[in-house]
This record gives structure tokens, C-alpha cells and sequence, in this order.
């Protein structure tokens, strides 16, 4: 609800002239993400909370972007930098103490 004011503007400026020129593969792309990424993914995620307890499965949350990073390099062939890495290990490390101090 707070995204809403400014995401409101924004997709009205950049709503095309037309629908008929969004291809069929950008909306079958749409129903793809909302159907499995959003809904099923939910049924997934909420799962796994009531069975892991909120705390823990919360903080293996803060890992996820790095799953993905590594998928993407492993997948994708993306490039890895050492920044990129020091990240992984600092977030790790943020994890690790969160869970030891909790």
C-alpha cells in the first residue's frame, strides 16, 4: 500500500498505446510469475514457516538472494567479483550470529 502513490504515476506513464502490442509469450511471462512465483510460492513459504517456526525460517530468508546469485552464476554462466563474494560472507556471517543470539 505505501508503493501504491508512486508506482500508480509511473505505470500510468509508461502504459503502452496499445495491449494488442504486448506479445503473447510477455503475458503468458505475466501468468507465469504471478501463478507459480506469487501463489504457489506463498503456499510453499507459509509451509515452511508453520513447520520451521518463524525465527529460523526468517532468517534463512536473508539467504535467498544469495541462492540466487549463486544459481545465476552457476546457470547462467554471470560473473562473480570479489565484492560480490565479501557480500555473501558478510550476509552469512549476519545470519550465523543472529542464529547463535537468538
Amino acid at each position: 500500500m505505501l508503493a501504491f502513490p508512486v508506482a500508480l504515476p509511473i505505470a500510468a506513464l509508461t502504459l503502452p498505446a496499445s495491449f494488442h502490442t504486448v506479445t503473447f509469450s510477455a503475458w503468458m511471462g505475466l501468468g507465469y510469475v504471478s501463478l507459480f512465483s506469487m501463489l504457489t510460492g506463498f503456499i510453499f513459504w507459509y509451509h515452511g514457516l508453520a513447520k520451521g517456526g518463524t525465527e529460523a525460517v526468517g532468517q534463512l530468508q536473508l539467504l535467498q538472494p544469495f541462492i540466487g546469485f549463486g544459481f545465476a552464476a552457476l546457470f547462467l554462466h554471470e560473473s562473480i567479483s570479489n565484492v560480490m563474494l565479501a557480500c555473501v560472507l558478510a550476509a552469512l556471517g549476519c545470519v550465523a550470529g543472529a542464529k547463535k543470539f537468538a
